[in-house]
């Protein structure tokens, strides 16, 4: 399955699992397990408790996705323009 046939989903770190798999919690209210996709493992980007997280989720399994992008503190700058 390819990047592209992934939905893009935002949510908040809720619990650490272990074995680099967390439980995520989405702005619909759904529960989901997530694990860092390969790019954040190669450039160590850390995830905590609380964070707010992309998720990619596969259509075929709603309940597991891979962790695209950690938002920064604070929310994300305004946009310019």
């Amino acid at each position: 399955m390819s990047k592209k046939d992934l939905v893009q989903v935002t949510g908040a770190v809720d619990k650490i699992l272990g074995g680099g798999r967390y439980q995520i919690r989405l702005d619909n209210g759904h529960v989901i397990t997530a694990q860092l996709s390969g790019r954040m493992r190669r450039f160590h980007i850390r995830v905590i408790l609380g964070d707010r997280v992309q998720v990619g989720v596969s259509p075929y399994d709603p309940t597991h996705g891979f962790i695209t992008y950690r938002e920064p503190p604070g929310g994300r700058p305004p946009a310019e323009g």
